[in-house]
């Protein structure tokens, strides 16, 4: 699997803010047992700019990028914008996925009602956006690990069924 991590934070490009939830998320990512990681993962960093935004994130997807994770620009703020430059991306929302993250964020704070997060399909390519605080980063994990590889065999037409036999045969 070819994944690829976006922080975005205009502190963090002018450098008065150190990125800790893209590492974290690169930490989580790489460290999963639940798939194997094609390549190292590709970590990039952009401003709070819907076109900024969107130009990175078109080009991990023409780049073959199997799932592309943002972390940062998903609140209410005037800069928060990732939803949007997600928006212009993908061509099919994942509203299940969003639910799913936005309902397990909610057990540890009321404050993920606040989250604008996105989840979509580009092609051949998942997107999803999550918070820009390492917390939210761990929590949003859990939802997301369970089902990512799954998520892309069925991108890739490469899923043999196997999860489906193994949930009807419980």
């Amino acid at each position: 699997m070819k994944v690829a991590i976006v922080t975005v934070s205009d502190s963090c490009v002018a450098g008065t803010r150190i990125d800790q939830s893209g590492p974290q998320l690169q930490n989580l990512v790489t460290s999963s047992t639940k798939f194997q990681i094609e390549n190292a993962v590709e970590i990039s960093l952009v401003i709070d700019d819907v076109d900024e935004i969107t130009k990175v994130l078109r080009k991990l997807k023409n780049s073959g990028m199997d799932v592309i994770i943002t972390t940062g620009g998903t609140g209410f703020a005037k800069r928060d914008v990732t939803p949007e430059a997600t928006l212009n991306v993908i061509n099919r929302r994942c509203s299940g996925l969003e639910i799913a993250i936005h309902t397990h964020s909610l057990k540890s704070t009321p404050m993920a009602a606040l989250s604008r997060s996105i989840c979509g399909i580009a092609d051949e390519t998942l997107i999803i956006n999550l918070p820009g605080s390492v917390k939210a980063v761990k929590e949003c994990w859990e939802v997301i690990e369970p089902v990512l590889k799954h998520a892309v065999d069925l991108l890739k037409d490469s899923d043999d069924g196997n999860i489906h036999k193994s949930l009807t045969n419980k």
